[in-house]
């Protein structure tokens, strides 16, 4: 193969498309899947491309430094895409030790890893860090998350990211690792954990259950179609300079009650529903702590230098999106169940 580049986190919603982006993309390219398979890694996510010749799997954590270890040793990857990462903020508040272990010694055991195996000498590697744009806190009413802005997070999961920024950043001035950050708005689109904004109120319009909207429903988004965010991630890695740090965003914020209600509008639609139906669901609830009021990311740097941008609209992307649910109630089915965690091994027990 040309290249081999380890993706973490590859059978999760963000994950599973890049995943899917490069082994079609790259046919002479060997991409290797790591993932933990805990609650949001789902390999049928990954179903289609299962058995092709430039694809494989490894069950890791990348807590877990021996079988962090033995992936290098075994693999000898010129890349590593890391997306791997507790990314719920309701969990952070309950559990946060939980996105310490994951996101920031995970982060480092593999930064520790790249540079034993790729150093002295990193020509030719690179060590991608996919991070969020909510490590930079909370906009007012106006501006925009620029590339330079002060971090200051303000829950234990922007927090986590956060650390981890830092962390890729100082191997880069102090070992020489070849690095990239990227920090991405709110993703969207198939595939999504129905835990998150979105699926959660496709899944609750089907089902009839009530939509819960925190506080007065006000907060602010720029939303991302996921599969942008996967073109965004391979123009990055195969033309970003080491060192930078690119923000990717969809141009596109909504109030999260204004969105809801385009939602229940179009799920009125698809079901042939009198229109106002679906937004009887909505109902108020306490807000959560630490809610950031605004973020709004300004991609300017990776559309000049680099020549991306998005290519649906949000409309567009949200109908695109009920169609794949509506169109994939058996998936949906396993994630709500929890059956799909049965897929590994059923797929992998006779390999």
């Amino acid at each position: 193969m040309k290249r081999t580049i380890i993706i973490t986190g590859g059978a999760g919603f963000i994950g599973s498309h890049v995943v899917r982006l490069f082994v079609n993309k790259y046919p002479d390219y060997l991409i290797v899947n790591l993932d933990a398979l805990t609650y949001a890694g789902n390999l049928e996510n990954l179903r289609d491309i299962d058995g092709s010749p430039n694809y494989v799997f490894e069950k890791a954590n990348i807590q877990d430094t021996a079988a962090i270890d033995a992936v290098f040793e075994k693999y000898s990857p010129d890349g590593i895409l890391h997306l791997a990462a507790e990314s719920h903020v309701d969990r952070s508040i309950m559990s946060p030790m939980d996105f310490v272990y994951t996101n920031v010694i995970g982060t480092v055991n593999l930064l520790n890893t790249a540079k034993k195996y790729w150093g002295p000498d990193y020509s030719g590697k690179k060590f991608y860090h996919i991070s969020t744009d909510e490590v930079f806190g909370a906009l007012g009413s106006t501006g925009f998350f620029t590339e330079e802005t002060a971090y200051d997070p303000n829950s234990p999961y922007s927090a986590s990211k956060a650390a981890s920024d830092h962390f890729v950043r100082a191997y880069g001035e102090t070992y020489g690792l070849p690095v990239v950050v990227t920090n991405c708005s709110n993703n969207y689109g198939p595939n999504h954990f129905p835990e998150k904004l979105i699926p959660l109120f496709i899944n609750n319009i089907i089902n009839g259950k009530p939509l819960p909207v925190y506080g007065d429903g006000l907060y602010t988004r720029d939303w991302l179609y996921v599969k942008d965010h996967a073109r965004a991630i391979d123009t990055v890695y195969h033309h970003g300079k080491t060192g930078e740090t690119y923000n990717i965003g969809g141009f596109n914020e909504w109030k999260n009650i204004d969105l809801v209600k385009l939602l229940c509008r179009l799920m009125d639609e698809k079901f042939g529903r009198e229109a106002g139906s679906s937004e009887k669901l909505i109902t108020y609830v306490k807000d959560r702590p630490g809610h950031d009021r605004r973020y709004a990311i300004d991609a300017t740097k990776i559309s000049k230098e680099l020549g991306w941008k998005p290519s649906v609209t949000f409309e567009e992307g949200l109908a695109l999106t009920i169609d794949w649910y509506l169109s994939n109630a058996e998936w949906l089915q396993h994630v709500t169940s929890g059956t799909y965690m049965q897929y590994y091994d059923t797929q992998y027990a006779k390999r």
